[in-house]
């Protein structure tokens, strides 16, 4: 997790931006308590690689979108994992034409620029780093890349995420290192994109799920302090916004 940490003080914390334009852009996506029964405590991949049942830190972001408002091509596959798929690429591709102004040093990282560009400056800190020609070469790096991907499992993306699992109804990473790393972590996570189309109520309910947990050795609280947890939360925000960007008309 110290790559997240490094971005959210610099790009969240940071900032000196706007942050009542930032709470007003991302109003709509709500925490709601994780359940500790919730599926995801239960998993292969969360059990393999916390052997010790360390404690976490831990949340879920949900986002409601009426379904007239989005994309009926999605709407038509959804049971074929289509809207689970582009909720996830508008995750991690972001927002269309900020490429050039990132790479090129012309957006700072601030509360007020993060909603332009999503995961673009976590992707463009971590290609610098890792990015190479063999042993990084099979990942997910452009944004083309990220915005056509179907995410199937075994997907590796930045040299930070890997993709464990994947139903129509959501899409479980792990994180917290690099996926050429397989073992049992020191520092560990799954990082969860759903959606649940809820015909009664006419809405599609996006979720974004967080476990964070340390992976070796006895771990006496959740690994997180509480103003990183703070700024995961304000990351988690960004993502979701970015993610529905992608799925509605």
């Amino acid at each position: 997790m110290g790559i997240i940490r490094t971005f959210l003080s610099t790009a969240v914390l940071g900032g000196t931006g706007s942050v009542a334009g930032f709470a007003f852009w991302t109003r709509h996506a709500k925490f709601v308590p994780l359940s500790p029964t919730d599926a995801i405590f239960s998993s292969p991949a969360y059990l393999r690689n916390n052997p010790n049942k360390n404690p976490a830190s831990q949340d879920l972001c949900v986002r409601r979108v009426p379904l007239s408002k989005i994309k009926p091509h999605l709407l038509e596959k959804e049971a074929e994992g289509k809207l689970t798929e582009a909720f996830c690429q508008g995750l991690w591709s972001g927002l269309e034409g900020k490429e050039k102004e990132i790479e090129g040093g012309h957006e700072q990282g601030s509360i007020a620029n993060a909603h332009k560009t999503g995961y673009a400056y976590q992707r463009h800190y971590l290609s610098k780093k890792y990015q190479n020609t063999t042993t990084t070469a099979h990942q997910l790096w452009t944004r083309p890349e990220l915005a056509t991907s179907s995410y199937d499992v075994g997907t590796q993306i930045t040299d930070h995420f890997e993709v464990v699992s994947k139903t129509p109804e959501a899409i479980v990473v792990r994180c917290g290192g690099s996926p050429l790393e397989q073992g049992v972590r020191a520092s560990d996570g799954l990082f969860e994109m759903g959606v649940q189309i809820k015909k009664d109520e006419g809405v599609a309910e996006f979720r974004l799920k967080s476990v964070f947990y340390t992976g070796l050795g006895k771990a006496e609280g959740p690994p997180m302090p509480a103003h990183v947890f703070f700024a995961h939360k304000l990351y988690t925000k960004l993502w979701m916004e970015t993610a529905v960007g992608n799925v509605v008309r």
